[in-house]
């Protein structure tokens, strides 16, 4: 199959490319930098260069392509970031159309049923409705859990005050993935028969901060490592503080407010999938603490 691929050499999208290389598909990977060209070749990929809200590039690009793997970047600078999204969305579902491509797999986001009061999540809701709106057109929604990799945010936190934590407490529930588990999830619906358009969550693991905070501990030799739960004014200063952009900051503390509610895991616990990652806390946790000493 011809496979268009975003998100250029990511955490998701660089397994994701390597996998459907290996399968024998033919891909095409975006990036919106140049630089990437060469890496994103030397995974077997040719690369497509430009940016996802110019809609006649993407309609170039996506013409003549079997399926899809679509997901909105970060921007941390975004004056609005759920216009940002919004406009993204749009673009995508615009070169959809004009293209003809009728197979798309969409990176989504456990709290994606909600519409507010979820961060930066909210903008990704008002993707799955955007792409719900394509008519004739297949879609799986993947709505990954927390990333693992977002407790990298942690680590100056604890190596300067000996604690990690957040706007929930030490016995909050986290549902968390990796995302080499998101890829492969992925990678699987592209290659699978689907009609219509339905939601696949994945997940890797599941464990309360506290559980989260002991194994980070223990596989940094920090074994009595505490969870501390801040007030929502205390996150928002620190992270203020370390220079995270306002519209970022209000996000984060939104979606740490979904967590403490426990609202945002809601609609998963309805639809668990039968299976799940391979990635494990412990695995994680290794792989923390070679970031964390490098």
């Amino acid at each position: 199959m011809k496979i268009i691929v975003t998100g250029s050499t990511g955490n998701i999208s660089k397994p994701l490319t390597q996998t459907l290389v290996a399968a024998g598909h033919n891909v095409t990977v975006i990036s919106s930098n140049a630089d990437k060209t060469a890496e994103i070749e030397a995974l077997g990929a040719k690369a497509a260069i430009g940016s996802l809200t110019d809609t006649g590039f993407l309609t170039n690009t996506f013409t003549g392509a079997d399926a899809l793997y679509a997901m909105v970047p970060p921007n941390f600078v975004a004056g609005s970031l759920r216009v940002y999204q919004n406009e993204t969305g749009k673009s995508y579902a615009e070169a959809i159309k004009r293209s003809g491509i009728n197979k798309v797999v969409m990176l989504s986001s456990i709290g994606a049923h909600l519409d507010s009061g979820v961060g930066p999540i909210k903008g990704i809701h008002d993707v799955e409705q955007i792409f719900n709106q394509l008519d004739g057109v297949n879609i799986k929604f993947v709505r990954a859990s927390y990333f693992f990799t977002n407790f990298f945010s942690n680590i100056n936190l604890i190596k300067h005050q000996g604690i990690i934590g957040s706007n929930y407490a030490a016995d909050a529930r986290m549902v968390m993935v990796h995302p080499r588990d998101i890829a492969a999830a992925v990678a699987q619906e592209l290659q699978n028969d689907f009609t219509g358009k339905s939601v696949r969550y994945i997940v890797s693991a599941e464990a309360t901060t506290g559980q989260v905070a002991a194994a980070l501990g223990q596989a940094i030799g920090q074994p009595n490592l505490p969870w501390v739960e801040f007030t929502d004014q205390q996150l928002e200063a620190g992270l203020l503080q370390a220079g995270v952009p306002a519209e970022m900051t209000g996000n984060y503390v939104e979606m740490g407010t979904a967590i403490r509610s426990t609202k945002l895991w809601e609609d998963y616990d309805k639809h668990k999938p039968a299976s799940s990652g391979k990635v494990t806390l412990q695995d994680f946790a290794e792989e923390f603490a070679a970031v964390y000493k490098a």
